[in-house]
């Protein structure tokens, strides 16, 4: 039988007390650097979130795994892919803005549709962050959790939010990582079109670079109001969702390029509308509809093809789209 050793006990306190002191830093801790230091951290952030930027062959792999609510059946896996230009549509020094097309179609008669868009902000003061239902609010980010991070902003195909979260950019085990704090995400268009019980994810979103692109992964809880009507939220299913991006460029970038050429100014004017509405009211609140997002993203999505077409000025269907903005924003509360 074994015996207690009073020996053996403090032994182990003192190897438990080395282990505890060898461990690494939460991700959500304070990072402390040298300026040195901080300013090659700051560099190589910058010089990574700009690798993104390319011409990609994309394959998006979702699955539901684990269910945590007694009775449900996770639905099978839903795998898919295509062609996607990445572009650098701005690019401040501590403000990133990347803008997704996605190429589908054939060679020779492409159709581009504009993806989702994902701003990086260096140290910010402040996230649009989901709050579920039809609204984002404004929210600031803790100060201590600023110096040395990184937030990333995604939004819908119309410019509109979708989620917000913070994180730093890691050297881990040689690979480039940046992992984001919870966030919470309206459901997305695989979903939102089946009727879910579920409402929203609760997730961990993930950057990782790799020799040939780099892979975004999500590691989602997706949830629903309680039914007894108190507020909170319980968990359905588990979710982990790998969309990876790899360099090709074997089909029609320049359909992407035209489309973005054609529309960048009607996008920058519908970009600088939903911040405004953003500022000038601590957040956003405008109904969603399943298959777009926003519901009035359909109808944007449309102006913006009429001007690449021919069929619409820029100028007229800006007007057009503004007016669509602000009053789907005033409808739902806004």
């Amino acid at each position: 039988m074994f015996k207690f050793s009073k020996t053996l006990f403090a032994s182990g306190l003192a190897a438990a007390a080395l282990m505890l002191s060898a461990t690494p830093a939460s991700a959500d801790d304070p990072i402390t650097r040298s300026d040195d230091a901080a300013q090659a951290a700051f560099q190589a952030d910058r010089g990574t979130i700009l690798a993104m930027a390319g011409d990609f062959r994309v394959r998006f792999d979702m699955q539901e795994s684990t269910a945590w609510m007694e009775g449900y059946e996770p639905i099978d896996a839903k795998v898919s892919g295509g062609y996607e230009s990445v572009r650098v549509i701005e690019d401040t020094g501590t403000r990133i803005v990347l803008q997704h097309l996605l190429v589908v179609g054939s060679e020779d008669a492409p159709y581009v549709v504009k993806h989702w868009r994902q701003d990086w902000e260096f140290e910010p003061e402040q996230i649009l962050a989901y709050e579920g239902g039809d609204t984002w609010t404004m929210k600031p980010v803790p100060e201590a959790l600023r110096a040395g991070r990184w937030s990333q902003t995604v939004y819908q195909v119309d410019d509109s939010p979708r989620y917000a979260g913070w994180g730093e950019w890691q050297m881990t085990n040689g690979v480039r990582r940046w992992r984001s704090n919870w966030t919470t995400r309206p459901l997305a268009r695989r979903d939102a079109t089946r009727s879910p019980i579920y409402d929203r994810y609760i997730g961990i979103n993930r950057h990782q670079m790799t020799p040939t692109g780099w892979i975004h992964w999500q590691d989602n809880t997706k949830m629903m109001p309680a039914e007894d009507g108190s507020g909170e939220l319980v968990p359905v299913v588990q979710e982990y969702v790998l969309n990876t991006y790899q360099r090709f460029a074997d089909y029609n970038v320049a359909a992407a390029d035209r489309y973005w050429a054609n529309t960048s100014q009607f996008w920058a004017a519908v970009r600088s509308k939903w911040d405004q509405v953003a500022e000038e009211q601590g957040g956003i609140r405008i109904a969603q509809e399943a298959n777009y997002g926003t519901d009035i993203a359909a109808e944007l999505l449309r102006l913006a093809d009429a001007i690449n077409t021919g069929e619409s000025s820029s100028a007229d269907a800006t007007q057009t789209a503004l007016a669509l903005i602000d009053e789907g924003t005033q409808r739902n509360g806004g």
